[in-house]
């Protein structure tokens, strides 16, 4: 039975399940996005988000927990906001603001946000929740009158002139553009194309405009996971983005295409017509595929041999005459780690191959996040005594997944620590409980990332300009643990900041279970 007695909400005679389950319910079926942010866990991470915030960021509740609230600025970070919400923090207050963030596929929105601290019995500060609102419509709708009043001013002279001029620039632009480009009608008939989609495609113009784009050819176009796609943007403005198509076509074969539609938007206002882009990646592909194929037979070529190696170097090294001077020694014992190295680059290409072609095996099982995070921390401090490697928190989290890739995880993380400041010997891990996942952060206070660079470091073979001209390396082991961090449900990311250092920081599930599932 609920009962208010005093202004206070009595759930006597209902378990803390029922009252969790009810307040859970309660918090998903607002309209406003809240969160709840651990302020006893180092950078203040988010533990809770309800549903109305995943859709006001776009983020999945995977992608949002463990993070600080500040990833939704991105890199916006010179707001005076930023700085009221820190100041706030630090001295437990509560307060609002409107500030400026960024959806997850890059979309501005303003956000006036409410947060207040949340205290124990003692008094001690433990969480802070922070309510949001997208006031966006609000903002723009300001925006509009500002710019309405400025285009009154203009003469209608001045206003014909430009419009043509834009017209004749756009269509200069267009028919430059080395894609195919369709503008459809609300019933997806071709109102333009441009010259090099009828060179591509190898159709004229009689054969193409005022018809439905799923007619065009023979059909080839009528495909039903784009029909449901394209039906979806004029109502929802949601874009097709990066859609493969492949198909054979009359007169040129077989092609791969990537798609991409958009909602048509001149001058901050919408019309009902869609434009496509069809992008020929065909040779592209094919390129990549080559590329693959030879990585992966090099690898497998070369692994034989060095392996046979090693093993004649592990040979003399057990059986070194006894008169042998140090210098042999010392040689074989070079020879030996440089063939160590040797073989863990090519068990990273190998790794590459696997991961491309789809081919990665995990085996799954249960073990202690701890444990492992202390056994990756002791190996690299037997390899890098000069280093200091700090570990914070304690989870007593059970993880199922594959133990020796989570190690190969971390160990990369910290070696990168290690590779990339080299004038500071302090690094940090911290661990911890976030919500139903557990996170591990790596921080060094080496060089730093540029923000450009953030973007891209995760991709294969990436190296940054300034990174590839000091360090050796090929661009693949954080390519490689964000791809393991993604079989197993979760979640890698980096902040930094130039000559400050950065984090390298990945949730797992609990369990492996996924939190979306």
């Amino acid at each position: 039975m609920i009962n208010f007695n005093k202004g206070k909400f009595d759930l006597s005679g209902t378990s803390i399940s029922e009252n969790f389950q009810l307040l859970t319910k309660a918090l998903d079926a607002s309209i406003s996005g809240i969160i709840i942010t651990d302020n006893t866990q180092p950078d203040n991470p988010i533990v809770y988000c309800n549903t109305a915030f995943e859709k006001i960021t776009g983020y999945t509740r995977k992608e949002i927990i463990g993070h600080n609230c500040r990833f939704l600025q991105a890199n916006d970070r010179s707001q005076k906001e930023r700085e009221m919400l820190k100041n706030c923090v630090i001295e437990g207050k509560e307060c609002t603001v409107e500030i400026r963030n960024y959806r997850k596929n890059g979309d501005l929105f303003y956000n006036e946000l409410y947060m207040s601290p949340v205290r124990d019995d003692q008094g001690n500060i433990t969480h802070f929740i922070g309510v949001q609102n997208d006031v966006t419509t609000r903002k723009n709708a300001e925006l509009d009158l500002r710019q309405q009043k400025a285009m009154m001013e203009r003469k209608i002279e001045e206003r014909t002139a430009d419009l043509r001029d834009s017209e004749s620039f756009l269509t200069s632009i267009i028919e430059t553009v080395r894609e195919g480009l369709l503008v459809l009608d609300p019933n997806f008939k071709v109102i333009s194309a441009n010259y090099h989609f009828f060179r591509t495609f190898k159709v004229s113009p009689e054969e193409t405009i005022g018809r439905e784009l799923y007619h065009l050819g023979n059909n080839q176009w009528d495909i039903p996971k784009l029909r449901e796609l394209l039906v979806k943007i004029l109502p929802t403005n949601n874009p097709v983005v990066d859609f493969e198509v492949e198909h054979d076509f009359p007169h040129i074969g077989r092609k791969l295409m990537l798609l991409n539609a958009y909602r048509i938007e001149l001058e901050g206002q919408y019309k009902d017509q869609i434009l496509l882009a069809i992008e020929d990646i065909t040779d592209r592909k094919e390129i990549e595929r080559r590329k693959d194929d030879f990585l992966s037979i090099a690898s497998h070529e070369l692994k034989t041999p060095l392996t046979t190696i090693k093993g004649f170097i592990q040979v003399l090294q057990k059986n070194v005459p006894e008169h042998t001077g140090s210098k042999y020694k010392s040689v074989l014992d070079k020879v030996a780690v440089y063939v160590d190295r040797l073989n863990n680059l090519i068990s990273e290409l190998l790794d590459v191959s696997r991961i491309q072609s789809g081919n990665i095996e995990l085996h799954k099982a249960p073990f202690s996040l701890d444990r492992v995070v202390n056994e990756a921390i002791e190996g690299i401090r037997t390899n890098a005594p000069g280093h200091r490697i700090s570990l914070f928190g304690i989870t007593n989290a059970e993880v199922l997944g594959d133990e020796s890739h989570i190690i190969q995880v971390i160990n990369n993380l910290l070696s990168n620590a290690i590779k990339y400041a080299p004038d500071s010997k302090d690094i940090e891990v911290h661990i911890s409980n976030v919500s139903e996942y557990v996170k591990v952060s790596v921080t060094d206070h080496g060089l730093g990332i540029t923000a450009e660079d953030t973007k891209k470091v995760f991709e294969r073979f990436y190296r940054g300009n300034e990174v590839q001209k000091n360090y050796p390396g090929m661009g693949i082991g954080l390519y490689i643990c964000d791809q393991i961090i993604q079989n197993h449900e979760g979640t890698l990311w980096v902040e930094s900041e130039i000559g400050k250092g950065s984090v390298f920081s990945f949730t797992l599930p609990k369990n492996g279970k996924n939190a979306d599932g």
